[in-house]
């Protein structure tokens, strides 16, 4: 079959992918945009609760984990919070700061997608659904992949097929296979801003209460909610946690974070108080009675000698959950772990070993924070390298 030529062919019609393909075609690059699916933007629609978190007012290289915690600092920079959201006013799409700086729709997510979709039509992308991509190979410096009955030749070849979280959205492992295909090393995958599974003993009882609360792991410490599920721990905090968290490591979780329970129980010694209604003013009675026990908490608090103090304060401010699965690829928002950026060009995305090939977004080793620091990424990564191509 004759291959259709394009000066630039993007696998992956998603953040990253049609990112870089608007930046590409708007330098008058003639490009391809392959997408698995027959929808563009699929993550983009579920995201946010369907209202997509679509950047953050304050991103830096330290809201990512990497092997190489200073690769994300040149893309970042030169594609900012501030530029995506002029790109947003521009298009009139009307959005609502939430806390810790984050940016979401006010009506439907599916107002980005079709931002997008309007950007790359205007740059003249050319965008081919339901492409499943038989092989890619290179001959005399130009990638030729095929697809059922096409086959597309280029230059210049930008893999943003995404990581391995949503498989139900069309996720696969197919822009590592290209990655190994053409030499490169790829860092661990596992999923990550995930629910985690309580080793042991569980707490369906709680499920469904939710807690503010402090969790520190791996150096690291957040203060949001948690949730309590029927086999472990979900909720934000919690999801933000899973990045840093391994088998390995325990979890510290402070259920009451604003209390200093020791200096409570002091100033309330002589309280004919039962414990349980003391400490139910700062966190929910069903959490008391799950963790110090109804026979703590039904005593009176001038019946709690220091070794019971002591007790109460280890479970509710210093308990060290241990964790022994994450709820998997289906609950998990990003991938942990990709394309070792050993490997790649920090400005312009491109392969150190292939030149011409170039990957983005989440199916490389930087993953962000919960609250719309991924899709800063996949703006800035796709920017980057369609600025490039």
């Amino acid at each position: 079959m004759q291959a259709r030529r394009f000066d630039a062919v993007v696998v992956g019609g998603g953040a990253a992918g049609l990112f870089c393909a608007i930046e590409a075609g708007k330098r008058g690059r003639r490009v391809a945009v392959l997408e698995r699916s027959g929808q563009l933007g699929r993550k983009i629609l579920i995201s946010g609760g369907g209202r997509c978190n679509f950047t953050n007012l304050d991103v830096g290289s330290e809201n990512f984990i990497s092997q190489n915690p200073h690769f994300a600092k040149s893309a970042l920079a030169r594609f900012t919070p501030a530029d995506f959201i002029s790109l947003v006013k521009r298009h009139r799409i009307p959005f609502v700061e939430k806390k810790h700086g984050q940016l979401f729709c006010r009506e439907s997510s599916r107002a980005i997608v079709e931002m997008l979709a309007a950007e790359a039509k205007a740059a003249k992308v050319e965008v081919f659904a339901n492409s499943r991509i038989g092989s890619v190979e290179q001959h005399d410096g130009h990638f030729v992949l095929s697809t059922d009955g096409v086959a597309f030749e280029t230059e210049n070849l930008v893999i943003a097929s995404g990581g391995l979280s949503f498989p139900k959205v069309g996720a696969t492992g197919f822009g590592y296979d290209v990655a190994r295909q053409f030499g490169h090393a790829i860092v661990t995958t596992r999923p990550s801003l995930v629910a985690l599974r309580l080793k042991g003993k569980a707490f369906p009882e709680l499920a469904g209460v939710s807690v503010d609360a402090e969790v520190r792991c791996g150096g690291r410490s957040f203060r949001e909610n948690i949730l309590f599920t029927h086999r472990g721990l979900s909720g934000p905090a919690i999801l933000q946690i899973s990045n840093y968290w391994s088998p390995e490591k325990p979890v510290s979780i402070d259920l009451m974070p604003d209390v200093d329970l020791c200096a409570l129980f002091e100033q309330n010694s002589e309280s004919p108080r039962q414990a349980a209604s003391l400490l139910s003013e700062h966190v929910s009675k069903r959490v008391i009675d799950a963790f110090p026990g109804a026979r703590t908490a039904k005593k009176r608090v001038a019946e709690l000698d220091a070794q019971a103090r002591l007790a109460v304060d280890a479970k509710l401010k210093h308990w060290n959950a241990l964790f022994d699965a994450t709820e998997g690829w289906d609950r998990a928002e990003v991938t942990l772990g990709g394309v070792s950026t050993d490997e790649l060009d920090s400005r312009t995305m491109q392969s150190k070993l292939v030149s011409g090939l170039y990957f983005i977004g989440e199916v490389v080793d930087v993953t962000g924070w919960l609250g719309g620091y991924n899709f800063q990424w996949a703006w800035a990564s796709g920017a980057a390298a369609g600025r490039a191509i």
